[in-house]
């Protein structure tokens, strides 16, 4: 199994409420596939460097997971048949992005104490 990280963008029409079913759905949808979800974060609604469909801003969502290679065909299917997401992007991480990863989530939840 891979270390991928994925980024997506969804449109800021969503309701609270909306927003989150919609991460939820990929989020089980990954578990379905037998991925392993690390770190999952909200980045909250924030200004897109260009306009995308008419929009300039979105909400932004943070997922980092352990999944095999076939997981992501899966991923990125859903992604472009979804309306409400504007963009997305996956990457394998190597083995320096996995140890800043882990560094970052160690620093993140010493704050949160």
């Amino acid at each position: 199994m891979n270390s991928y990280e994925t980024v997506f963008i969804l449109t800021p029409v969503l309701s609270d409420l909306q927003m989150k079913e919609t991460v939820q759905k990929f989020v089980d949808l990954l578990k379905e596939q037998g991925a392993d979800i690390v770190n999952e974060e909200h980045w909250g609604l924030k200004k897109l460097a260009y306009p995308i469909e008419k929009k300039t801003t979105g909400f932004y969502q943070f997922v980092e997971f352990n999944a095999d290679p076939k997981v992501i065909k899966t991923l990125e299917v859903n992604y472009r048949r979804d309306e409400r997401v504007l963009r997305f992007l996956t990457i394998r991480q190597d083995k320096f992005a996995r140890e800043y990863a882990e560094k970052r989530r160690s620093l993140k939840s010493n704050k949160g104490e």
